[in-house]
């Protein structure tokens, strides 16, 4: 019999993924993991919506990640703006002045979760869109998708993402403006009106 030598990171095959949660929710959430933009900045919106399962029942134990660029389509490069009980070491929330563009937010019992941040700038040939991660129960590998916002129909038409998708499909990426700066986007997860998924190589 060979042995493997497992000191070669070379040799060590990756760990296969579990399913997440529900213990999850006890150590990832903290104070504020919604609020992305700046206190009273001009260019926050509010995004909000539910997590459905495949039979449309709403997930109260999701996770949803997001990542987005400034208005200016820079992507952040500031360390972070969480602060610290310097006592406890506790979570106080964010500090109200950097934007990192990174925010992450727990489904509530219905489902629902809402974020505020900064409407997003294009980069390159895209389309403006924030990343979306999304961890679930029942999910072996966390899912990709993008929130794309509506206005820039011409800028939507041209995405090369969203060009290759038919109609129906590419609804699921673009978020409903509700007024005031809010926009809805609903996940779900399989079944009829499945969000669309990325997959990264």
């Amino acid at each position: 019999m060979t042995k493997i030598d497992t000191s070669i990171p070379a040799n060590v095959l990756p760990t296969p993924s579990h399913t997440v949660g529900p213990f999850y929710g006890y150590a990832l959430p903290f104070p504020g993991g919604g609020d992305i933009a700046p206190l009273g900045h001009p260019d926050t919106i509010t995004l909000q919506g539910y997590i459905h399962d495949g039979e449309g029942n709403p997930l109260p134990d999701a996770f949803v990640e997001l990542w987005g660029p400034d208005p200016d389509g820079n992507l952040p490069t500031t360390d972070g703006s969480i602060r610290r009980d310097p006592s406890t070491g506790g979570y106080l929330g964010r500090n109200g002045v950097e934007f990192t563009g990174w925010g992450r937010v727990q489904t509530d019992a219905n489902g629902h979760w809402y974020a505020r941040t900064l409407r997003p700038g294009a980069r390159g040939q895209s389309a403006p869109y924030i990343s979306v991660c999304v961890f679930a129960r029942g999910l072996l590998v966390h899912l990709f998708t993008r929130i794309y916002l509506p206005g820039d129909e011409a800028a939507l038409a041209a995405d090369p993402l969203l060009a290759r998708l038919d109609g129906e499909r590419r609804g699921t990426l673009i978020a409903a403006a509700e007024g005031n700066g809010t926009y809805r986007f609903d996940i779900r997860l399989q079944g009829e009106g499945e969000t669309v998924f990325l997959e990264f190589r």
